[in-house]
């Protein structure tokens, strides 16, 4: 095994050697006791021609594969989120052809899948009804192609609305019109600024108060709701007041275990972005959580939760990369390129320590392959190998 030089983030260098390999085999199936998701990435085409900041391009193999991957670790997939650069280089034409093909192979490998449904391709200063026009074009193309909408938070939204009453007549005219209940999302600012006072009201009490409203008002057409605010005690409390059948779907990639654990009082599902990432040990991790082995469940889970934070350390919203290098180092893709030359958003440092951490966790695949794509990535960034 090469020992690789990494750089540290006191600016010295050191000698790393990663550790064996994962053991984990894929499960004999999905979990029984949580409804998981895990929001997949997408693979861009390294070779296509244009630049970064013309239409997105896709490498529709690879990204498929990779979805296939994670059906077979027994995760649903959460199809063009923003772990998919959704409003970050994804387009909504894009967007659609994703959708469409990841629908169909799911049908053809018996894959559970819902998508995201926003208001992302209008343009900025878009009016109220604009914004209501969208999420019914969006929510009538993801409907249509068989999936379950997940009906993302809208900038649009944010922008126009001047209160809470305008977020309670969107969500229940959008509602209203769906065929079968969706998947809300609230998420918070750390993972997309111009979502910043969410739900009417900069006051996170105020705005879940909001939320709450809307989800008691549209009950039927609420299947349940993704909460990605990075704030454990806040979760809990939203999920103790939830009527009865809507699921609070974590999206806490800090502190997933105890959340998908639960108390006495209950606990969150899953719809999470680090689970992209960890797919292999996290569905080792619920299968034994199944079983009732909750010290398994922890001891499993516990190395990936500093991975997971150093992944989604701020900004937030520059998440995607370590997840995409992540999939680079463990042979899921053939280049670590990013619509949007988003590649370039973390530094050669933090995915040095990706590297140690995703080790620690015993995520890397086959270690040795994972040495010799990081070494390319660390000369081309300078540091000889």
């Amino acid at each position: 095994m090469r020992a690789l030089r990494l750089p540290r983030a006191d600016g010295t260098i050191q000698e790393f050697t990663p550790g064996a390999a994962a053991p984990y085999d894929p499960p004999p199936g999905p979990p029984r006791s949580r409804v998981c998701f895990a929001a997949a990435h997408v693979v861009a085409d390294p070779l296509a021609p244009g630049d970064p900041e013309g239409p997105a391009q896709l490498d529709w193999e690879a990204t498929l594969a990779y979805r296939r991957h994670l059906w077979a670790h027994g995760f649903r997939v959460a199809e063009a989120m923003d772990t998919a650069q959704r409003g970050m280089g994804l387009d909504w034409p894009a967007t659609q052809e994703l959708i469409r093909r990841s629908v169909a192979e799911a049908a053809a490998t018996g894959g559970g899948i819902a998508a995201g449904a926003g208001t992302d391709h209008l343009l900025p200063g878009a009016s109220l009804d604009a914004a209501v026009a969208a999420y019914e074009e969006q929510c009538a193309f993801v409907e249509g192609v068989g999936a379950q909408v997940i009906l993302m938070a809208s900038r649009a939204l944010a922008a126009a609305a001047t209160g809470p009453d305008d977020y309670a007549r969107v969500y229940a005219r959008v509602l209203g019109g769906l065929e079968r209940p969706a998947i809300l999302h609230w998420l918070g600012p750390m993972f997309d600024p111009a979502l910043a006072g969410y739900w009417g009201d900069a006051r996170l009490d105020a705005a879940a108060e909001t939320m709450l409203a809307v989800i008691a008002d549209n009950a039927a057409k609420v299947d349940g709701v993704k909460v990605s605010l990075l704030d454990r005690e806040r979760e809990i409390a939203l999920r103790r007041r939830l009527p009865d059948g809507v699921k609070l779907y974590t999206g806490d990639d800090f502190d997933y275990p105890g959340l998908i654990a639960g108390d006495e009082q209950g606990h969150s599902h899953a719809l999470l972005g680090i689970f992209d990432a960890i797919a292999p040990a996290a569905a080792a991790a619920l299968q034994a959580l199944d079983a009732g082995d909750r010290a398994a469940y922890h001891a499993i889970l516990a190395p990936t939760v500093p991975l997971s934070r150093h992944i989604f350390a701020a900004p937030t919203y520059h998440y995607k990369t370590g997840i995409v290098f992540l999939a680079y180092l463990n042979g899921h893709q053939e280049h670590f390129r990013m619509v949007g030359g988003k590649e370039s958003a973390r530094s050669i440092t933090h995915l040095a320590e990706l590297l140690v951490l995703a080790d620690a966790a015993r995520l890397l695949d086959d270690p040795e392959r994972a040495a010799a794509r990081a070494a390319l990535a660390l000369e081309l960034a300078g540091v000889a190998q």
